[in-house]
């Protein structure tokens, strides 16, 4: 709807312009496909790519931009374009963010094997592999994952268990508590290290139960093979939201948690942060361990071991709290962590920082700590 109304304010050439960039995008990325990248940047700018499309998108860019200062514009690119995010005036197609699409797909290879094969390095690398100071849009799932055919991640972690041990009224299975603690865990280190916007699909952010399918009939392809369709039925064409309102429900304590950290971003700004270091990826701990603008994130993906007085390094001296929880019973977890307590740093190198201090680190948690000035715990 925005953009026809940018075109009714358009003259011709510059709405057939912003009409065309869509296609022309999609088929730039087709060309691009075609190439097994290796790093080499010939692999970009030699003729394998749709030059032309590439001008036209710079083109795009450049308009959007010149006529509406305050646009931003997002493009969608699996190849590892350089200088995709870079502006026009300075040699690059001119888009302002890339949407971080190696994310989703590296949940969904870990999820399908069991707990122990998970390497905190694997993950770390897949959610800061990206050009220094190109902006990403991070997100651990997307549409692609909730269309019929594929799983969303609260369903490769529960699947049927969610039908019947989602109520609080009746104990949850090993499965469900699993899954409550990953889906809130693998969030949380997306928005943190994955980049500078953080994006989600509908209802995934209290964990959607169920696949979203169109209504379709049956699909003939030349070949003869028939794709079935579902009689055009409108049973799985919704989002049922009212599932993450429902206070008798485990899936209030996942959407409550989507929005403490939307407010936890808003109140301390930490993806736009220039300061982004992990101290650390500990295999054997299954410990990871990073700092982005004031705040220090200690995430323990551990399926039983939980840590006391586990030292944690940071660069700023001082008094620290909890201001963000996975453990908390608001969103469904055990309360293992007393929101109360001062963690008082100690000077001294640790894990290649000046100070640390000494945190309890229960198993499949994250907990977000910030200076002492700002005292109340994030939650709603």
């Amino acid at each position: 709807m925005k953009m026809k109304v940018i075109h009714a304010l358009l003259p011709p050439l510059q709405t057939y312009l912003l009409a065309k960039a869509k296609p022309l995008f999609e088929l730039c990325l087709r060309r691009t496909h075609q190439v097994a990248f290796t790093g080499s940047y010939n692999e970009y700018f030699g003729y394998a790519t749709d030059i032309d499309a590439v001008v036209y998108l710079m083109l795009v860019n450049d308009l959007i931009h010149g006529l509406f200062p305050e646009a931003v514009t997002v493009g969608e690119d699996v190849s590892g374009m350089p200088t995709f995010c870079i502006p026009v005036q300075d040699g690059g197609v001119g888009f302002d963010y890339r949407l971080h699409m190696a994310i989703a797909d590296k949940w969904i290879e870990l999820l399908k094997k069991p707990d122990e094969y998970w390497e905190m390095g694997d993950i770390i690398h897949t959610l800061t592999n990206r050009r220094w100071s190109e902006k990403c849009i991070a997100y651990a799932e997307s549409h692609d994952q909730a269309l019929v055919g594929d799983k969303t991640i609260a369903f490769w972690l529960m699947d049927k268990d969610m039908y019947e041990f989602m109520a609080l009224d009746r104990p949850a299975t090993p499965a469900v508590d699993r899954g409550i603690a990953f889906h809130k865990m693998i969030r949380l280190i997306t928005m943190g290290l994955g980049g500078e916007g953080y994006l989600n699909f509908m209802g995934n952010e209290f964990g959607h139960p169920e696949w979203i399918d169109f209504p379709r009939g049956d699909q003939h392809l030349p070949n003869g093979a028939v794709i079935p369709g579902n009689n055009f039925s409108y049973d799985k064409c919704r989002r049922r939201f009212d599932l993450g309102d429902a206070d008798y429900l485990r899936y209030r304590g996942l959407q409550e948690f989507d929005q403490a950290m939307q407010h936890l971003e808003e109140k301390y700004g930490f993806m736009t942060s220039e300061h982004r270091y992990i101290s650390r990826k500990d295999e054997e701990d299954r410990i990871v361990v990073f700092e982005r603008g004031d705040l220090v994130f200690i995430f323990n993906f551990h399926w039983s071991n939980s840590y006391s007085d586990y030292r944690v390094g940071c660069l700023k001296p001082g008094k620290y709290k909890i201001v963000l929880d996975s453990d908390d019973l608001l969103f469904g977890g055990f309360n293992r962590l007393d929101h109360n307590a001062e963690y008082f740093s100690s000077d001294g190198w640790y894990d290649d920082r000046t100070h640390s201090f000494l945190v309890y680190a229960p198993c499949r948690t994250a907990v977000v700590y910030a200076p002492d000035e700002e005292l109340e715990p994030v939650k709603d």
